[in-house]
């Protein structure tokens, strides 16, 4: 009986031990399937809902990095030229730009005019709904405050250039009007073909678009259709801002070829028109990244450093105003700085 009793002791165990084997190996399967599942779900809704602009690093255009040591030094080349030099002129509100001032000297070389194009950089333009929403309400413009703005300019003689034309000044391929004035939209929101655009037509002012080539058709972004026909309007350039929206400052050089290549291939395609503009996202860049757009064959980039001079030493880095919310006199005032 003994016997019995120790081999009935030795088979419940054995069938105890199979059992936490089991339990432990379907343990381990679930969790498995949980790490996994949950990977490729946030993989899901990066590709098909996030929207960076929502994430507080998007405020940090608010403040954006410093610029490398070589680029702070450029920027006091460039001031002090503009300010010593009498034959590298400013463009003013009141002066017209000659070809012979605006002759191209390549990069690598001395200035040869400081060209003073102010650009001023939008993102959201419409009625944010959710009053709490404090991300999104910072970078919002109201389509009642932009229709202002642009009254305002057109009404002080203010002319709308794109990207495009301002890199074709610096290289000295053609003049610029009196008074040029530079709008740029960055993201490539929805709100622009629903809320910006329409304004934009009626006054028939042109402007730039940067489009974050692997956002479209995402929530809030632009469809492939709007943009092709914003595009094919040719009142607004489309300029690139990234595949992913992605921090390029300090990224293996890869991961920023890829990023900065990538979306003006992808964008091509779509509107089947060169895309010479590019802008940093979160305003941050370094000699590796300007050196990358460049060999992409980009014309000129923008950042989202403050400034109204423009020149071909910064013309991969070029300044920009935000406008928050001013209006009339106040809003002519500030793109009046220096």
């Amino acid at each position: 009986m003994a016997f019995i009793e120790i081999q009935r002791d030795e088979q419940s165990t054995n069938i105890h031990i199979q059992h936490k084997h089991l339990y432990l190996a379907i343990g381990i399967i679930v969790l498995f399937i949980a790490v996994g599942g949950g990977y490729f779900g946030y993989k899901y809704y990066l590709a098909h809902f996030y929207d960076s602009s929502t994430a507080k690093s998007e405020l940090q255009d608010f403040n954006p990095p410093a610029p490398p040591s070589d680029i702070k030094k450029q920027i006091q080349q460039i001031e002090k030229q503009a300010t010593v030099q009498p034959n590298n002129q400013i463009a003013t509100s009141s002066s017209k730009i000659n070809s012979a001032t605006v002759s191209a000297i390549p990069l690598t070389g001395t200035i040869s005019a400081t060209l003073r194009v102010p650009i001023i950089m939008y993102h959201y333009v419409e009625y944010v709904q959710d009053k709490n929403d404090k991300l999104r309400i910072p970078l919002d413009t109201t389509p009642y405050t932009l229709e202002n703005e642009i009254q305002t300019l057109i009404a002080a003689g203010y002319n709308f250039i794109t990207n495009n034309d301002l890199a074709d000044a610096l290289d000295g391929k053609t003049n610029l009007p009196a008074n040029p004035i530079l709008l740029t939209f960055d993201d490539g929101y929805r709100d622009f073909y629903t809320d910006a655009y329409p304004i934009l037509k009626k006054y028939h002012v042109r402007a730039t678009n940067y489009v974050i080539a692997g956002f479209l058709n995402r929530p809030n972004h632009l469809l492939t259709n709007q943009l092709q026909e914003i595009s094919n309007d040719g009142l607004v350039e489309i300029g690139a801002h990234t595949v992913n929206h992605v921090w390029l400052k300090g990224l293996p050089l890869k991961t920023v070829s890829d990023e900065v290549f990538q979306s003006r291939e992808i964008l091509e395609q779509l509107i089947h028109k060169p895309v010479t503009s590019f802008a940093y996202p979160f305003g941050a860049f370094d000699d590796q990244t300007l050196q990358v757009v460049k060999d992409a064959g980009f014309r000129s980039a923008v950042s989202t450093l403050p400034g109204v001079n423009q020149d071909q030493v910064n013309r991969f880095y070029m300044f920009r105003l935000r406008p928050g919310g001013r209006t009339g006199q106040d809003f002519l005032n500030y793109i009046k700085q220096n």
